[in-house]
């Protein structure tokens, strides 16, 4: 929560808005109680200037002594910079520059069950309703909002928190009818007020919205007092009007409208009217992104991805499985034993911990391997039946990822002979998953059926790509994608260099012709992704996982260990069930060694 404009008419008031924006704020989370709620306190204020020193004073009294006790939430920690205020002497001339005292808080708790978050996401369902929760009862105030500051003002009277109770209570309300499945999409109303919180809402939705607010006029579309929109089914309107009236703030809820299919925003109080296409307004919402984008990024990776959000029919996220997600080969009954396998990693690679948790539970036994106990004898690959290399940063990525991992064991005739053989052993199978993947393509030369594997190279984009994206498993050889030929699935996205990069064309040929493709990435139509972000490296035809003749070494630069349970899918369908679709690569390593 933050709310620093606000400061320059009023500081107690931007410090109380932003703890209470906080909680607003996590209150999507499944948290049984606002007093489990911690606080992070980020202070700034240009101490010693005029008038500066009494906000800062007046602002942690209002929210240390008085505001977190009447709510019960504590501030373990925090810190400050209070010398914010900057002066320079231009042409004889001494100039000054004097920021506003800022309150940074950061809210967190412990949550009971992350798979009952709420989201922003409307669901398309005309048969619902969506409601206001007004904490500012009304008053509207516009002092330091986005729209005093389009128009270069800041406003007069700012909004507040009046009542610390009425956080409280519009908390538990929430809280309850989250717990009983009855808020289907929830967003705080915070920066822009409720026809910004509306228009991200449809967008996230990708539907339209009909409203009609309370209050007068301009002031109520773009106020931004404290508050939420939540969506809920027509049957369950009474009984949460009923929720907010057992704790005697039922005046603060507003059945304001309901959802279209039109793709279209018309928002309305009284005389005062917002209206247009979804299109339009996401144009608006996105350019100032889209032009600070074609300055740092690929300009053409830019328009892209402007232009996918501006296309209407979009289906979004959505999956495709050719199997049961559900059925686990068998695994039970196989883990009476329990293979080695080997989870390679080296100096600042990431998510070893997520791939040995997949593998112990498809029935292994996961081991902690680091380079340095192969080059100093303390483990032998010959021990072991499976072997991963992780993902993440080796080295800090100064010698290009994977590839300074690699070539410090192609320098080394020991650890070269040793993995030479054991990549010829019929029994054993590898995985490499991202900085993984870039390893073992640098590592070609020693993998039997390897050939034509292409380099893993700089994004197109030009950044580091951390997303979720859709990828379709394609029939190949591979051992981890048995039976799930034809799937598409979400997957976690996190790479800086993953960019399939061929040393000719012919190669790409040989390894499409091979059959030896065994992912790609494809957009939300389902279809090989050519452009971004559905294609985030920039791959040709979205390749982005690879096998061997045998199917015994598969790369892929995607991360399937980050989301092997469904809990941890950023989006999934309702469906499945505790194993997300991704164990099933797990189990078949495990079905693969009998």
């Amino acid at each position: 929560g933050e709310r620093t404009p606000v400061a320059v008419l009023n500081a107690p008031a931007s410090g109380r808005l932003a703890v209470a924006e906080a909680i607003t704020n996590i209150l999507a989370a499944d948290i049984d109680d606002i007093r489990k709620v911690r606080l992070s306190a980020n202070w700034m204020a240009a101490a010693g200037h005029g008038g500066e020193d009494a906000n800062l004073f007046d602002t942690v009294k209002a929210v240390g002594q008085e505001l977190c006790t009447a709510l019960g939430v504590t501030i373990p920690v925090g810190k400050d910079s209070l010398s914010m205020k900057t002066a320079w002497e231009d042409g004889g001339e001494r100039k000054t520059v004097v920021a506003p005292l800022s309150l940074i808080v950061s809210s967190f708790a412990p949550v009971r069950d992350v798979r009952n978050t709420l989201t922003p996401q409307l669901l398309d369902d005309t048969d619902t309703r969506l409601m206001l929760i007004d904490l500012g009862r009304g008053q509207d105030r516009l002092g330091g909002s986005c729209l005093a500051q389009v128009y270069n003002e800041t406003g007069d009277v700012t909004p507040d928190l009046d009542s610390p109770e009425l956080l409280k209570d519009f908390f538990i309300a929430i809280t309850r009818l989250k717990r009983e499945g009855k808020v289907l999409a929830y967003h705080d109303r915070s920066d822009g007020g409720v026809f910004v919180t509306l228009a991200e809402m449809a967008f996230a939705g990708n539907v339209g919205v009909n409203a009609k607010l309370p209050g007068e006029g301009i002031a109520a579309l773009f106020n931004e007092e404290l508050g939420a929109v939540i969506q809920v089914k027509r049957a369950d309107t009474k009984y949460v009007h009923d929720v907010f009236d057992d704790l005697g703030i039922a005046h603060c809820l507003h059945d304001i409208g309901s959802i279209t299919r039109e793709r279209t925003l018309d928002v309305r109080a009284n005389d005062a009217r917002v209206h247009g296409s979804l299109k339009e307004f996401r144009a608006a919402w996105s350019a100032t992104s889209f032009y600070m984008q074609t300055l740092r990024d690929n300009p053409e990776v830019a328009r892209e991805e402007f232009d996918t959000k501006l296309d209407e029919n979009n289906p979004g996220l959505n999956a495709k499985l050719t199997f049961d997600p559900a059925d686990n080969l068998g695994a039970p009954a196989i883990a009476k034993t329990h293979p080695k396998v080997a989870i390679l990693r080296e100096q600042g690679v990431n998510s070893q911990v997520e791939m040995a948790a997949a593998f112990d539970r498809a029935g292994f036994a996961a081991i902690d391997v680091h380079m340095t106990d192969i080059f100093e004898g303390r483990v032998a690959l010959a021990d072991f039946q499976g072997m991963v290399v992780c993902g993440g940063f080796s080295y800090g990525d100064v010698l290009g990822a994977g590839e300074g991992w690699a070539k410090s064991i192609l320098f080394n005739d020991k650890a070269r002979d040793e993995f030479q053989q054991y990549f010829e052993r019929g029994d054993s199978f590898t995985l490499g998953v991202c900085n993984g993947c870039q390893m073992l393509a640098t590592m070609q030369e020693l993998i039997p059926g390897a050939d034509n594997w292409p380099k893993f190279v700089r994004n197109r984009s030009e950044q580091f790509e951390g997303r979720t994206g859709l990828v379709e498993i394609v029939k190949s050889p591979s051992l981890f994608f048995n039976g799930m030929e034809g799937s598409v699935i979400p997957i976690a996205i996190a790479h800086g260099e993953g960019r399939a990069s061929f040393a000719q064309a012919s190669d790409k040929d040989a390894l499409l012709q091979s059959g030896r493709v065994a992912m790609r990435y494809v957009d939300n139509h389902h279809r090989p992704a050519q452009t971004y972000p559905a294609n985030p490296g920039g791959s040709p035809d979205g390749i982005t996982g690879i096998t061997t003749t045998d199917g015994r070494v598969t790369i892929t630069m995607p991360h399937p260990e980050r989301v092997f349970r469904t809990v941890l899918m950023s989006w999934h369908d309702k469906s499945w069930p505790e194993d997300s679709p991704w164990m099933r690569m797990f189990y078949n390593a495990r079905r693969f060694l009998g």
